[in-house]
């Protein structure tokens, strides 16, 4: 038998023992241990989150082992010793979802190139031409008068004239001052050296001034011969001659001190000239203006009502376009 002292002393050290492995590893306020406030997520019907990583505490006398810092977003360095920011795909993208990257940044239309420099092959756009403007105030009051009576006459009368007149008919009315211009666009075909051009002009001339009824049908299309469009002033472009300063012209609109000799000499190879008197010529080029416009009705608009500086955008286009013609 065992002392009844023993057996009280037995099952003292017992209790105190089962007491010291179940509140092993848990200092008060850990989470999860005793003593501790419930961590989000707990209890019956929660999702079971990722267990977190506990420092391990070093027993007394060991060094502790450093604990490698997390991975920096990117990537890291080589060997993934020394984390080094990498940039990401979304580095050049904008900070507003609905804005596009800035300009220069990304990849070049999927060319694998950054955007600021052009891809292989790729051609730098010509540089814009530039003319001298001295008597800009001059010119500027004459856009502004062209400008009114084009909205308040020229406009209208075309709107009226398109309203009234099929557009076949408009198309037969511009073919044939097309081809009553043919003079104009052969003669400087040939002054330009292509002689190749000069008799498609001419050979358009025969076929549509017989086949097609006095020009009033395109009939050289259907050979594939290809109207050019010349004028005098693009030869003297050709020929070297520089724009040499800028005029607005009444009724006529934009122009330069080149184009306007070059207008002279349209219309001295213009057989309107010597076969009509000049009110009636003057008159067929203004039939010839509003059948134009009527194909192009508002491009006008669209061009001066956005800008800022209607006189200086018309100019723009106005050099632009003579330019590419220039090099055509």
């Amino acid at each position: 038998m065992v002392p009844r002292r023993s057996r009280i002393c037995i099952a003292l050290t017992m209790l105190i023992a089962l007491a010291g492995v179940s509140g092993a590893g848990e200092p008060p306020g850990a989470p999860g241990g005793k003593g501790s406030p419930p961590a989000a997520g707990d209890g019956f019907g929660s999702q079971v989150s990722a267990p977190e990583t506990t420092p391990v505490e070093p027993h007394s006398g060991e060094t502790p082992e450093p604990v490698p810092p997390a991975p920096v977003a990117g990537g890291t360095g080589v060997g993934g010793d020394i984390p080094v920011l990498q940039p990401t795909a979304t580095d050049n993208a904008s900070a507003f979802p609905d804005q596009p990257p800035p300009t220069g940044t990304g990849d070049a239309e999927g060319t694998g190139e950054s955007g600021f420099l052009p891809a292989a092959g790729e051609k730098e756009e010509a540089t814009l031409p530039t003319i001298a403007d001295p008597i800009e105030p001059v010119n500027r009051g004459i856009f502004y008068v062209n400008d009114k009576l084009y909205r308040w006459v020229l406009k209208p009368v075309a709107k009226g004239y398109k309203y009234v007149m099929p557009e076949g008919v408009r198309i037969s009315v511009r073919n044939f001052f097309f081809n009553l211009a043919t003079p104009i666009r052969a003669v400087n075909t040939l002054l330009q050296g292509k002689i190749k051009d000069t008799g498609t002009e001419l050979a358009r001339f025969g076929i549509n001034s017989t086949i097609g009824m006095a020009g009033l049908f395109d009939a050289a299309k259907d050979f594939h011969l290809i109207r050019k469009d010349e004028d005098t002033g693009q030869t003297l472009g050709v020929y070297g001659i520089g724009n040499g300063f800028y005029l607005v012209l009444p009724i006529l609109g934009p122009s330069s001190a080149r184009d306007t000799v070059g207008l002279a000499g349209d219309t001295f190879l213009d057989p309107t000239t010597y076969i009509l008197s000049w009110e009636a010529a003057l008159g067929m080029r203004f039939v010839r203006a509003e059948t134009d416009l009527t194909f192009r009705i508002n491009e006008y608009e669209e061009l001066t009502d956005a800008a800022v500086d209607p006189y200086a955008a018309v100019k723009d286009v106005y050099l632009q376009y003579r330019a590419k013609k220039v090099r055509e």
